[in-house]
């Protein structure tokens, strides 16, 4: 069982959120309500807009292009203060890690993600997600990112097994479901906002949450 992590195994636009907090503590003085609205609204669009790159300077600049801080990070300080607090502005539901270890003591289990290192690292350890899994897999490390098939066939490699007995659970219908499905492994869409599915690719099975997976293994009689 293969898991993608933001957006999947962690909620990242709360810790958005979080991160968006600590920037107007550090950077800015006195925002009004409406003032913060906009500027929430506006960093999440950056944000969007930046998914993937691991460089988040960008972010902040363009905030900070439109709404002048008071504090301006330099270009390096933000790059900085992203890897260190970023991954601290995540938060794991512990269902979850109950989810996953009862899924360990039947199958093996893996997260697949794309991002730096450092940060993915920080997250897994600061939600204390380290020791529930047997292998992860970085798109930094690994040398490809999702879509690319060649991460998903290392990391099935790793675990030695076969891409038709793999499942990967990701949020992504393009870069996590097909990416899966172009290296044979069945990819299971996890859409709890019930996303109308617009494109060409077919799940093997969507779910609204990962309680739904416990009842997918017994049924498919999935073992280590």
């Amino acid at each position: 069982m293969l898991f993608d992590l933001d957006d999947t195994l962690l909620h990242r636009d709360e810790a958005v959120d979080n991160i968006f907090t600590l920037i107007l503590e550090n950077c800015y003085e006195e925002v009004g309500h409406s003032a913060k609205i906009a500027m929430r609204q506006k960093f999440k669009e950056y944000d969007k807009s930046c998914y993937g790159n691991n460089d988040k300077t960008k972010v902040l600049n363009s905030l900070y292009a439109n709404f002048p801080p008071k504090h301006r990070l330099a270009d390096q300080s933000i790059q900085d203060f992203w890897n260190e607090y970023f991954p601290k502005c995540f938060s794991i539901n512990h269902q979850h890690i109950n989810i996953i270890n009862t899924l360990k003591n039947e199958v093996k289990v893996a997260i697949i993600t794309n991002g730096s290192t450092q940060r993915q690292k920080a997250k897994i350890r600061n939600t204390r997600l380290n020791n529930c899994f047997d292998i992860v897999v970085i798109s930094e490390e690994a040398g490809f990112s999702k879509p690319d098939k060649r991460i998903f066939e290392s990391a099935i490699e790793k675990l030695n097994v076969k891409p038709g007995d793999a499942l990967f659970v990701g949020d992504d219908i393009y870069k996590d479901i097909g990416g899966s499905q172009n290296a044979g492994i069945k990819g299971i869409w996890f859409n709890p906002h019930r996303s109308k599915n617009d494109t060409d690719i077919k799940p093997y099975a969507e779910i609204q949450s990962l309680e739904e997976l416990l009842h997918l293994i017994q049924i498919l009689n999935f073992k280590r």
